[in-house]
């Protein structure tokens, strides 16, 4: 038998009318919640029973048109097949909605404009009381014109003059990854940041420099390296990191604190003994299966998730500011050493 002939097809409402004596006018009515209609209530505990007897399921589409709103939540994102981070966004938004009762329609464009375009028309077309509209990685976006038709969340973006948005506060997770290793007692502590232009490249840097200031620790633009954002980066600054004598040491993200650690140990120098390393992200596939565990500061994805939710549904109160910010906390591991003057 296939599938298809072993599926049970779904129950109609004009069988529903045949088991309650009634028409298939007032079985719909009944089904979709309409207000005001007269109908007795004989014959809506009638339609009620046979609604529960047979397993019928009410079009939710029509039920949205009747109600002229519905109790899904669109969220439209550019990478859930590219990055475990959107994944986390997504299930903290679908906890936070499925916790009040709503569900989330999640379409994944890849960054596709005309994909994009046409997710977020059947979002419309579905009539979702909401869309959360994510990027894998924080940054400024241009929000699609469809957004405009419905109330909008950016999650983890953010536009100028644009909708609402929740993101992550990279300026104080760059204080905490530079504090834990001021709080080690380092005092001559590098930066690794990335050459890319971009929210957490600047964020982070400010976050460092805050934390040197508040410890009075001056500055030595020495200490302070740009790399490519990966592996390589991290592996191809060792030799400055050595040069500058430097005892920690604070990375842009978790995959450059990975290559440093790798460069660091072919030269023979051991982590956290002879140079302590803070990464950034929380990217568990990495941090916590290096050897130490990585120190490092989380993005907050499940949260940008849960609270880009929270105020689609809440609303954003009056002269709020754009934009929420949301702590990204220390992860800490093994590899930060506590050093004595």
């Amino acid at each position: 038998m296939s599938g298809s002939e072993g599926r049970r097809r779904p129950v109609t409402l004009k069988e529903v009318a045949a088991r309650a004596g009634v028409s298939v006018s007032t079985v719909s009515l009944v089904a979709n919640g309409k207000k005001n209609a007269r109908i007795g209530d004989a014959a809506r505990a009638r339609v009620l029973a046979a609604i529960d007897e047979l397993g019928y399921r009410p079009n939710a589409l029509a039920k949205n048109l009747v109600h002229g709103e519905s109790r899904f939540i669109g969220l439209v994102t550019d990478g859930i097949a590219s990055t475990p981070f959107a994944g986390q966004v997504v299930h903290g938004a679908q906890d936070e909605a499925w916790s009040r009762g709503y569900m989330l329609l999640i379409a994944n464009s890849e960054g596709n404009p005309e994909a994009e375009e046409r997710a977020i028309a059947m979002l419309l077309e579905h009539k979702v009381h909401g869309i959360l509209y994510s990027t894998w990685y924080h940054r400024e976006v241009v929000p699609p014109a469809g957004l405009s038709e419905t109330d909008t969340v950016l999650v983890n973006c953010f536009a100028d003059g644009g909708p609402f948005a929740v993101v992550p506060d990279e300026v104080g997770g760059g204080l905490a990854a530079a504090r834990m290793l001021i709080a080690a007692g380092h005092r001559r502590i590098a930066f690794i940041n990335t050459t890319t232009e971009s929210p957490a490249k600047q964020g982070r840097l400010a976050g460092y420099r805050h934390a040197l200031a508040e410890a009075g620790i001056p500055e030595d633009p020495a200490l302070i390296m740009e790399a490519e954002s990966a592996q390589e980066g991290g592996y191809a600054c060792v030799e400055r990191v050595v040069a500058s004598g430097a005892t920690g040491v604070c990375c842009h993200n978790d995959r450059v604190a990975q290559g440093l650690y790798d460069g660091l140990k072919e030269r023979g120098l051991r982590i956290p003994d002879d140079v302590s390393v803070v990464g950034f992200d929380n990217q568990e596939i990495i941090a916590a299966h290096l050897r130490p565990g990585l120190s490092t500061v989380a993005l907050p994805h499940y949260e940008l998730g849960v609270a880009g939710v929270r105020a689609l549904l809440d609303g954003v109160p009056a002269g709020a500011a754009d934009r929420l910010t949301i702590e990204c906390p220390p992860v800490e591991r093994g590899s930060v050493l506590t050093v004595t003057a």
